[in-house]
């Protein structure tokens, strides 16, 4: 047999034709990049590009290989006609066409790209590369750089605030904040995405296709919705759809680590643990300069189901080593050795989110842990099987699930609770034992206060984050929420209550003392006001409040000082000394 031109020539009348299509040379390309072999990888891209010229990501890579072997020229010209010919919404485009420029010396050009970004990017993926590149051009070009405007900062804050309450499990609390945030940015794509898993997590899988779906009908590439949408299918035994879904996964490449992280964890989550194990290999030898110990414990999951056992302990006893608590690493590494010593069985389960798993936690909760510190090692994850089991689960499940909520107790299981006891299609029984965890809840709550002597706060972001709460503290959020009720909608007053939880948290035990709270409560409204890019100056709210513009001054400096708000919100606060 000879090989001619891409083609195999068999003896007789038989010719196989071997067709390479893109997907191929994009995993050689992939393949070259990982091993710093430009010259090969612009060959693959280049290929890849002629094979489906109309595909922007190839022509995008084929840029990116293009500027780090120095010739920024030809890059750019790939990327104008991208913006121009193929995708003008490809906003990262700019960014890498800023980026170009600087290595150039082309500074003005660098600049006009850069706020081009900053102007039309509403998810703002490069923001914190982009404010790092504005801070060399002002010194470079030796004056400050204008910038009109920064589209996704404002998204950008809240969605981060949204983030963390799925990290910690406020659930509800997420969805309420996503949800504002994706009616008033319809294409912030990623606030879409978490607003589908904050519906996963609750166990409302309706709500949570519906979303991931819209977001693919929008953008059907959108690699966060894909590997979203896999795991749903997965997780509800859909596997004709799964197995599409995979297959499709499995011939993506993508250069940008976040993306490169959710792709190996959703092969894994789905069982492909070979995939997952190379791409988490690869993410272990590109991420400068330590990784975390969850990316070790990953790599490690992955490579106990591929049977790599001592490359699993190597792993693990890295986990040990990085995190300041053992006890995850060292329960799977007990895993491992029962493995090795009696085999796989049905009890062996070795999960890659990075927590004890569902069952251990459900039996420490059961042992009546109940400190603030040991709540807080309840994993989100696992609170949110807790959910999932509320709404899915079978009877048994339910019931134990019921009395473990109830050890925890917070405004999240509270709702969750309420829920449940208004769903006609629960058993009595059932909504009897949730009624009684309510009220049990709410005994406690009332003695607490009593005891204590203080009110509670109104909001669980409020009162979750301290171990004791003043009525002073009460004071000013209860006199900025009765100033801000007509003027604010929810979210503004939300975020005000958040920050005053954040500037009291970052300040416990040397709390400021409270001598007149109107004081606090117009730093909180003028902060809000600037986050939300409303006009506002220091003469307004202190007129409103009562109280003279120098007490706004100190408050809001005090504030900005604790929580790094300027170097947060950049430009939004740049008029800090006020117009009045």
């Amino acid at each position: 047999m000879k090989q001619e031109s891409g083609r195999a020539v068999h003896s007789g009348h038989n010719i196989i034709s071997l067709h390479l299509n893109a997907e191929f040379y994009l995993q050689r390309g992939m393949q070259s990049l990982d091993r710093y072999r430009y010259d090969k990888a612009l060959r693959y891209f280049r290929r890849a590009v002629e094979t489906e010229p109309y595909n922007a990501v190839h022509h995008i890579n084929l840029a990116g290989v293009l500027s780090e072997t120095g010739d920024y020229e030809s890059s750019n010209e790939i990327l104008t006609h991208v913006l121009e010919s193929l995708d003008p919404n490809l906003t990262e485009c700019y960014f890498y066409l800023a980026n170009n420029y600087m290595n150039m010396d082309m500074l003005e050009q660098s600049e006009q790209a850069l706020l081009k970004y900053l102007e039309l990017d509403e998810e703002g993926f490069y923001l914190e590369d982009a404010e790092e590149m504005l801070e060399i051009l002002s010194m470079e070009l030796g004056r400050p750089v204008k910038v009109r405007s920064i589209r996704a900062r404002q998204a950008l804050f809240e969605h981060e605030q949204a983030r963390m309450m799925l990290e910690e499990g406020k659930f509800s609390e997420a969805v309420l904040l996503l949800e504002s945030l994706t009616r008033r940015h319809p294409g912030f794509m990623a606030a879409h995405n978490n607003l589908a898993l904050a519906y996963y997590y609750r166990g409302e899988m309706d709500k949570a296709l519906q979303t991931v779906h819209d977001v693919l009908e929008d953008d059907p590439g959108n690699l966060h919705a894909l590997c979203n949408l896999t795991i749903f299918m997965h997780q509800m035994d859909r596997h004709a759809e799964a197995v599409v879904l995979t297959d499709r996964l499995a011939k993506l490449y993508p250069l940008h680590h976040e993306q490169l992280f959710k792709l190996a964890t959703t092969m894994g989550i789905i069982g492909r643990h070979d995939h997952a194990y190379r791409l988490f290999k690869r993410l272990l030898r590109t991420v400068p300069p330590e990784p975390d110990a969850s990316m070790y414990h990953y790599a490690a999951v992955a490579a106990v189901h591929l049977g790599k056992y001592e490359e699993a302990r190597r792993l693990w006893l890295k986990v040990r080593n990085l995190d300041e608590r053992p006890d995850i690493a060292n329960y799977y590494l007990r895993r491992l050795n029962e493995v090795l010593e009696r085999g796989w069985s049905q009890e062996t389960v070795f999960s890659y989110n990075y927590q004890l798993p569902f069952e251990e936690q459900l039996k420490w909760l059961q042992a009546g842990e109940r400190t603030l510190a040991a709540q807080r090692r309840l994993d989100p994850v696992v609170r949110s099987s807790f959910f999932w089991v509320l709404r899915h689960g079978q009877h048994d499940a339910k019931l134990q699930v019921i009395k473990a909520l109830g050890l925890i107790g917070d405004d999240e299981v509270e709702m969750a609770l309420r829920e449940f006891v208004r769903n006609p299609d629960e058993p009595e029984d059932l909504k009897d034992a949730a009624r009684s965890v309510l009220a049990g809840l709410a005994a406690e709550r009332s003695g607490a206060e009593k005891g204590a002597g203080r009110v509670e706060p109104l909001n669980s972001l409020v009162r979750s984050s301290l171990p004791t709460w003043e009525q002073s503290w009460q004071d000013v959020v209860e006199i900025a929420l009765s100033h801000m009720e007509k003027r604010y909608g929810m979210t503004e007053r939300y975020d005000m209550q958040a920050l005053w939880a954040d500037f009291l948290r970052r300040m416990y035990p040397w709390t400021p003392r409270i001598r007149r709270p109107e004081g606090w409560s117009a730093a909180l409204e003028y902060l809000i006001a600037k986050m939300h890019s409303r006009r506002i100056t220091y003469l307004d709210v202190a007129t409103r409040y009562g109280i003279s513009t120098s007490t706004v001054r100190r408050h809001v400096a005090a504030i900005d000082e604790a929580c790094g708000l300027r170097e947060k919100m950049g430009t939004v606060f740049s008029d800090f000394g006020g117009r009045i």
